[in-house]
């Protein structure tokens, strides 16, 4: 798979989680990728599963998670 396609895949799996109303609460970085891990509010609840953990292995969706955690911190402020 070229790495514009593994891109687009790690996208739209960030892009999904947020429709659903997760965001990211932690990004852990070593020599393998990023871990994410997405949170559910307590109070928008519809699923099971609070914490969800996403694996990132390519360098543009990193970049593109942080500017997410850019304008993320940026609403709260």
């Amino acid at each position: 798979m070229s790495s514009y396609a593994e891109f687009l895949e790690e996208k739209k799996k960030i892009d999904e989680l947020y429709e659903k109303g997760y965001t990211i609460t932690a990004v852990r970085e070593d020599l393998s990728g990023a871990y994410l891990t997405f949170e559910r509010s307590k109070l928008d609840l519809n699923d099971i599963e609070e914490k969800i953990e996403l694996h990132i292995l390519t360098a543009d969706t990193r970049k593109y998670f942080s500017n997410l955690i850019i304008a993320q911190q940026k609403e709260l402020i």
